[in-house]
């Protein structure tokens, strides 16, 4: 890459590095003021993603051509200009039309009274494990999302710009280079957008900057219905799985969508059905159970297998059955080991380097 197309992307270098200072920042408050809540070691661990991602910008765009210029252009201008404008645009929204016309927003709307109706909302609920099963439907949901947008995006780009109307032949792009244009970019603009959010919820620890009553009633009526207590009190899961998913593009992408699957679907189908079906639990006083073990290991299997299949039809079937079976394993191995760092980071980052060291040395 030459001087004045790395000169080109370092914006939103900037931007993610100084995102990684103001997480930081939150966290070591959050930490000050609820340490018993605040986790501050995956917070230290987002924040090293963060600067991760900031790191490898660039590198997601190795070819010099005009083209790649224009995009790595359109890259920028979507996650430093048109992503935070947006931002900008809802907040200036919420403080003239919605806080300025109604001067006791602040007492409808503040951690206090979100924490009392969180409370009463979740005293209702009559299952024996710490959160519903609807909650948890609602959790994973949100979880899944982004592999999904990634998953339609990539085949977006290969089997309808490049494979059905031949954009590359005008663009100069193949179906693949177009793809990851359009992920990291949307990547790298929704984990902006997950931050903002963050910015503006946490922001009650600070007494005279506190911007809580900005939350629309929806987004804080899905927050209690998604997130566990100890949430309340640290950045959103699907930032740091967004984050996690950065280091791991590079690898095939059948073997990144294995990872980023196995860490969404597959612990989404361990969850279900450990909470619909489970019975034993393992060990005795934790709310896992040995079903949630069994059909996570197998739903990992399942589509590590189907997403090697799909992507990389062209490696031999038992170095498939390997790739999946490392895949399923490494999940297995830390959903038992149940390791106080956040699954949402360890699970896409574990499984995506051992199912790429299979596939490269296997």
């Amino acid at each position: 890459m030459s001087f004045n197309f790395i000169f080109l992307l370092l914006p939103v270098q900037i931007i993610f590095l100084v995102n990684a200072i103001g997480h930081l920042g939150y966290a070591l408050k959050l930490n000050y003021k609820y340490s018993s809540e605040h986790n501050l070691g995956n917070s230290i661990i987002t924040v090293g993603l963060w600067t991760t991602a900031a790191i490898l910008y660039p590198f997601y765009f190795p070819i010099n051509s005009p083209q790649v210029y224009f995009f790595g252009f359109l890259s920028v201008f979507f996650i430093c200009i048109f992503t935070p404008f947006m931002i900008f645009l809802i907040l200036l929204y919420q403080y003239f039309v919605v806080v300025k016309n109604d001067h006791e927003i602040r007492q409808k709307r503040n951690i206090t009274l979100f924490l009392e109706q969180f409370e009463i909302y979740n005293s209702q609920k009559k299952e024996l494990c710490s959160h519903s099963l609807k909650n948890d439907i609602y959790r994973k949901t949100l979880h899944i999302f982004p592999a999904g947008i990634i998953l339609l995006l990539w085949l977006f780009s290969v089997y309808i710009w490049d494979g059905m109307w031949n954009a590359n032949e005008i663009w100069g792009l193949t179906g693949e280079q177009f793809g990851t244009f359009l992920i990291i970019t949307a990547g790298y603009s929704g984990i902006l957008v997950f931050a903002a959010l963050d910015y503006v919820r946490l922001s009650y620890i600070f007494e005279r900057r506190d911007f809580f009553h900005f939350l629309p009633n929806n987004v804080l009526n899905l927050l209690s219905k998604s997130i566990k207590r100890n949430e309340i009190f640290e950045f959103t899961k699907s930032a740091a799985m967004v984050l996690a998913f950065t280091p791991i593009f590079f690898f095939p992408f059948g073997i990144f969508i294995a990872a980023a699957l196995i860490a969404t679907l597959g612990d989404g189908v361990a969850s279900f059905c450990g909470l619909k079906f489970g019975r034993r639990n393992f060990p005795k006083h934790s709310d896992k159970t040995l079903i949630g073990y069994i059909m996570g290991a197998l739903g990992s299997f399942l589509i590590a297998i189907f997403s090697v299949l799909f992507f990389l039809p062209h490696i031999n079937p038992l170095k498939m059955y390997f790739i999946a079976t490392g895949g399923s394993i490494t999940f297995l191995v830390i959903d038992l080991a149940n390791l106080n760092i956040d699954d949402n980071i360890l699970n896409p980052l574990a499984c995506g380097i051992i199912m790429a060291c299979i596939y490269y040395f296997v």
